[in-house]
Parts: structure tokens; C-alpha cells; sequence
């Protein structure tokens, strides 16, 4: 695919000639994404939206600027417009490969993901202007609920086959009385942590990223762990983080969350 062939913001135009573009079909966000590669050059991630109340690349794009200025590594902003009833959000792509597709043995995988978790949740909440505790992460799935966005059927296995309406009403009835609040990525799952040699080399979908509780990151870790690697590594990976014995109630409720985003 080349530039002609998308209707590019015309200050993107002249930055982007030359680039050859594919369509990521492995994360899992909500904005169309493009991997540019061209001979010679910086690789570059282009994302784009339909603009609107719940567009999230203004959002994406103030999250990665703030994690940038607190030193930890994620893509680097190039430019952000709305062009054609449409948010564009262009970034240098981050070098290496995702803990998904890294052909690391899965002992080292989850010790990358600990590691790059806690250096994140590490940071002072006070200093963070993102907010993701549960009174806002309710109303907002309450609101893409009632806009229509919640898509049933990508439920999780336990859950497929109910409604949106129902999951809402569990989400009140087990909602925890507590939080244990850090910095959070908000979708902490394997793709979303890119890993160079042996370390990591950045955060990328951070779209998310705000203040909530601790859980938020490990039950998304840990659902992703099983999924790419195996129930076995749970543990391990839990043992990792300094938290042997999370609390399951949280780790159910922030899977269950997850399904309105």
C-alpha cells in the first residue's frame, strides 16, 4: 500500500512519500494502524480515527509525551491533526519486537514484562494528570455501553453470550471497595510491550495509561500470559512482581472491565 492510496493529512504528505505501508493486524486498538517502512529511514506508526467524543489518539498521544518526560522509553510524537473528520497521530516507531512475537523463552518474557511494569507503576501518582480510577473508568464504560461501542461478541470465553447491560450490572454489584492505586499502562498485555536484545525498549498503546489500582495491569497481564504462553507462567510472572497472592476478586473485576474498551 502507498500514500495515494489513503487520504493523508497534507502536512503528512511530503513527510511520508516514499514510505511503504501495512495494516497491523495484531494489536487490538480501536484506531486503524499502519507500519511504515521505507529504505533508509526511521520506521514510523501512523494511526487514524473517526473524530469524535470517544476518540482516544488526543488522548494516546498526551499520555506518551508524559511518559516520555518521566524517562521511560515509548514512540516518539512526530505529529497529531484532525484531517477529514479524522484524528491522525504519527510517531518514529519503537525498535525491537513485541513480548507476543519474541522468541525469548517465556522465563525471560515475564521477567521483561515484571521488570517493565514495575518500573512504571514506580512512578509518583501525584505527578500523574491521567486519571483511570474506577469512578472514571465506569462512567466512560457506561457511556461507550449506551453509544453502542461495547462489542459483544469479542467477550471473553466466559462471558460470551451475555450482554453488555448484564456485564454493567456486574460491574456495580462487585465493584471492590478499595484501590491500590499506582501508575498504570491500562492494557498491559504482551503486544504492548516491545523488547530489544534482552530488555525493554518501550511501551506502546498507552492510550490507557492513567492512575488506577495495581490490578488493573497484573489481571490484563495476566490473562495475556495464559493466552500467548500458557497458565503455567501465571505464576511466576506473579511472583515477579512481588504479589504471590493477588487479590482474585480484583483480578476477575478488571477482566470484566476490560470488555467495555
Amino acid at each position: 500500500m502507498q500514500t495515494q492510496e489513503i487520504e493523508l493529512p497534507p502536512r503528512f504528505r511530503a513527510r511520508l512519500a516514499g514510505y511503504s505501508f501495512e495494516k497491523d493486524t495484531l494489536g487490538q486498538s480501536a484506531s486503524t494502524v499502519f507500519l511504515l517502512k521505507a529504505e533508509g529511514r526511521a520506521r514510523l506508526v501512523l494511526k487514524q480515527e473517526r473524530a469524535g467524543p470517544f476518540a482516544e489518539l488526543a488522548q494516546e498521544a498526551a499520555r506518551l509525551e508524559w511518559l516520555a518526560a518521566k524517562g521511560l522509553p515509548c514512540p516518539r510524537i512526530l505529529a497529531h491533526e484532525v484531517h477529514a473528520e479524522r484524528n491522525w497521530l504519527m510517531m518514529e516507531a519503537v525498535e525491537g519486537v513485541d513480548l507476543a512475537s519474541s522468541p525469548l523463552a517465556p522465563g525471560q518474557r515475564i521477567t521483561i514484562l515484571a521488570e517493565a511494569l514495575r518500573r512504571l507503576h514506580q512512578l509518583d501518582i501525584a505527578d500523574c494528570p491521567f486519571d483511570r480510577r474506577l469512578e472514571t473508568s465506569i462512567a466512560m464504560a457506561k457511556a461507550r455501553m449506551e453509544a453502542g461501542l461495547v462489542d459483544e461478541a469479542d467477550f471473553d470465553d466466559v462471558r460470551l453470550g451475555r450482554t453488555a447491560k448484564d456485564l454493567f450490572g456486574e460491574l456495580g454489584a462487585r465493584r471492590p471497595r478499595d484501590e491500590q492505586l499506582v501508575v498504570t499502562h491500562g492494557d498491559a498485555c504482551l503486544p504492548n510491550i516491545i523488547v530489544q536484545d534482552d530488555g525493554v525498549a518501550g511501551f506502546i498503546d498507552c492510550g490507557r495509561l492513567g492512575v488506577a489500582d495495581l490490578h488493573q495491569d497484573i489481571a490484563l497481564a495476566c490473562r495475556s500470559i495464559a493466552y500467548n504462553l500458557g497458565n503455567d507462567w501465571v505464576q511466576p510472572f506473579l511472583n515477579l512482581c512481588g504479589l504471590p497472592n493477588p487479590d482474585p476478586e480484583k483480578l476477575f473485576y478488571y477482566c470484566l472491565l476490560d470488555e467495555f474498551f
